[in-house]
């Protein structure tokens, strides 16, 4: 499994969307989300419909500074009818991706991160709105799954970020260091889905590996993705911590920005 082609994100971002436009219908909006407790499932959900209009207005702008909220055209719902929310997030990823799919993937742009390009929105939002669609089925309690390749490319991008995070001079990511100490991601239903992420005096690298290491995580590759997101607790029945669990904690404790 590799990085996704830019077509295979915009497909995600609408298949996503639709997917939590279908947990949220007839769901108490006004919960409260356990993974985001300073939301509810309303609010969770404009902060996705939001993320999608501001994307598509960074890439369809070409826009090379940051563009402010208020620039974005149509940044809430007409009403706070539920019809009125859902359609509203309908249309802002149609939005975001028709304008990615126009650009391609290799347009430059305005990021906060390490890529500024076209490319790197189709993916940051795939993932955004898979790892919320997570936070909207907790909250409703519906089922959730992924495929295998946006399932290990959100693992993958999130290590990234984390990475990215450090190198910026994050306080909590530059912890992320101590030789000797290493964490196995083990998906025991996809083949080849593992990672060995080994701490180092001046940081961490990874790799996929299948490796003995200080703690390691196993289950199934959606389970494992939400664990490592901490979208489901490491202490879950649905996963399995073998070895120092308290390395597993420090890193989830380090790397719980965005």
């Amino acid at each position: 499994m590799s990085r996704l082609t830019h077509d295979r994100y915009c497909d995600e971002i609408i298949a996503r969307t639709s997917a939590l436009r279908a947990t949220i219908h007839g769901a108490d909006l006004g919960a409260t989300v356990p993974t985001c407790p300073d939301w509810t499932l309303r609010e969770l959900v404009l902060h996705v419909g939001r993320a999608h209009r501001w994307v598509g207005e960074i890439v369809r702008t070409r826009a090379t500074e940051v563009v402010p909220s208020e620039q974005v055209p149509e940044n809430a719902p007409g009403s706070d009818d539920a019809a009125a929310l859902d359609s509203w997030l309908a249309e802002g990823a149609e939005r975001s991706v028709e304008a990615l799919r126009a650009a391609g993937p290799d347009e430059e742009v305005w990021s906060w991160a390490w890529d500024r390009s076209t490319g790197f929105w189709a993916r940051r939002m795939a993932h955004e709105t898979i790892v919320h669609h997570a936070d909207a089925a907790l909250t409703a309690g519906t089922g959730f799954e992924v495929a295998p390749e946006p399932a290990a490319d959100t693992i993958e991008e999130w290590l990234e970020i984390v990475a990215f995070a450090r190198a910026a001079g994050d306080k909590e990511a530059a912890e992320l260091t101590g030789a000797g100490r290493s964490i196995h991601l083990h998906a025991t239903d996809v083949p080849d889905a593992e990672w060995l992420i080994e701490f180092g005096e001046d940081g961490f690298t990874w790799r996929r590996a299948h490796e003995k290491a200080t703690v390691a995580l196993r289950g199934p590759l959606t389970d494992v993705m939400l664990v490592f997101n901490r979208r489901l607790a490491p202490d879950s029945d649905r996963v399995e911590v073998l070895g120092d669990a308290e390395l597993l904690d420090f890193w989830l404790e380090r790397a719980a920005f965005g």
